[in-house]
């Protein structure tokens, strides 16, 4: 038997095909268990992706009680959805979204999450909860630096001019971040020193700022952001693995700060890119000196981790053709001759899942090309590097395939160019 055939025959044995979204909830009993389920996507632009986390996420936080939702986002942005659903802020849902001003937009001011959003505030208010939405990403230092600024305003005012007065090393920078990499690994002109003297005064007054709506935690995660991200860009000219693995070990330490916050025992579900969340040993990343979210929480915490990857084999996307490009609504073309998404195609081109076990997970081991699409994508050239070599029931603990995909719809972005 050829070893496609075989791969064939086995995916028909142990996939269970999915019309609803109620024939997902074999994966909500089973991810309950877990206190970290982790929720992919195989692109940052499909509706199909973002709607089965979206429902999967219901049922973890009505039927097995999970306290927060952590997203590949920015904390101040993500914060201000926080805010809504928690009834800290009102205003209509769709306000709570134009704080995600910087691009790529769309990642989470679309129409999926908005839906979302709506629902985890009528079932915030419906059962008197408080799960809350953040973003636990490293990007926002700027942002994070004017949050502190503000917070401090209200909370300790003494502490307002000093924090300014740090903060001036990176006006020169513009807020470009390429602008501070450079300066910082090439030329020694960081604000190191400035960053960390703001962060041990926060920490020596941290008794001050235990007010209502979370502002110990919104302060604690922005200064956090603040080390972490002056660490990343100063990584991020000189190439190689540290600013990847900076990024990703911010995501946990946000995660572990978040659930630290909360007064009984927290459950989280993250939502991020399959390339965070699949487990990199089980990928080429490995080789390369990276490790992930998906990585890390496992080392740490083990069976309390239930990893779900997402994939399909043809449809269409938003994403740029290039870094701060014009948001278009690609194709994707037909996954690559061998690929997983296409002998999950060539098994029946239908909707499918997999919960890997002891039983079946040596029959999906082995090396094969996994599609993973960013914010920038040619889907012309996708097959020359946009596969990552995968022993996939390793990389997760459940995988689920959309065959046909649509583009998401983004709140604020002019309509997508289509191609």
């Amino acid at each position: 038997m050829r070893i496609n055939d075989k791969r064939i025959k086995d995916i028909k044995n142990h996939s269970v095909r999915f019309d609803t979204y109620d024939d997902l909830s074999e994966i909500v009993e089973v991810a309950g268990e877990a206190d970290f389920v982790l929720l992919g996507e195989a692109t940052h632009g499909t509706s199909e992706f973002y709607k089965i986390r979206a429902e999967i996420t219901k049922k973890l936080i009505e039927e097995k009680g999970f306290s927060f939702v952590a997203v590949e986002g920015d904390w101040p942005s993500c914060f201000t959805v926080n805010e809504y659903v928690k009834g800290y802020r009102g205003g209509a849902a769709k306000d709570a979204f134009t704080h995600f001003d910087r691009w790529p937009t769309w990642m989470w001011a679309n129409e999926e999450v908005l839906d979302f959003i709506t629902w985890l505030k009528q079932h915030n208010e419906r059962t008197h909860s408080q799960v809350g939405f953040y973003g636990i990403d490293v990007y926002s230092l700027w942002e994070s630096m004017d949050e502190i600024i503000y917070q401090l305003e209200k909370v300790s005012p003494s502490l307002v001019e000093p924090a300014k007065k740090a903060f001036e090393c990176f006006e020169p920078f513009n807020r470009k971040a390429e602008d501070y990499a450079v300066s910082a690994a090439f030329y020694g002109e960081g604000c190191t020193e400035e960053v960390l003297n703001v962060l041990v005064t926060l920490q020596q007054n941290k008794h001050k700022y235990d007010g209502n709506n979370e502002q110990g935690l919104n302060i604690d995660i922005n200064s956090l952001v603040m080390l972490n991200a002056e660490r990343y860009y100063r990584a991020m000219a000189k190439r190689g693995p540290d600013d990847w693995n900076i990024r990703d070990g911010h995501m946990v330490t946000a995660l572990e700060k978040i659930i630290a916050s909360h007064q009984k025992k927290a459950k989280c579900v993250v939502w991020e890119h399959n390339t965070h969340l699949g487990d990199a040993r089980a990928t080429d990343m490995a080789e390369e000196g990276l490790v992930n979210v998906g990585q890390l929480l496992r080392e740490k915490y083990g069976n309390s981790v239930y990893a779900v990857g997402f994939g399909t084999h043809r449809g269409t996307v938003i994403a740029a053709r290039e870094w701060g490009g014009k948001v278009e609504e690609l194709p994707v073309p037909n996954a690559r001759k061998g690929s997983w998404e296409y002998i999950l195609h060539e098994a029946g081109p239908y909707n499918k899942y997999f919960l890997f076990d002891d039983q079946n997970r040596e029959l999906f081991n082995d090396v094969i090309g996994h599609r993973a699409i960013g914010v920038v994508y040619n889907p012309e050239v996708e097959h020359l590097g946009n596969y990552v070599p995968t022993r996939v029931s390793d990389r997760y603990d459940c995988f689920i395939h959309v065959d046909e995909t649509n583009a998401l719809s983004p709140l604020f972005t002019k309509q997508p160019v289509k191609i």
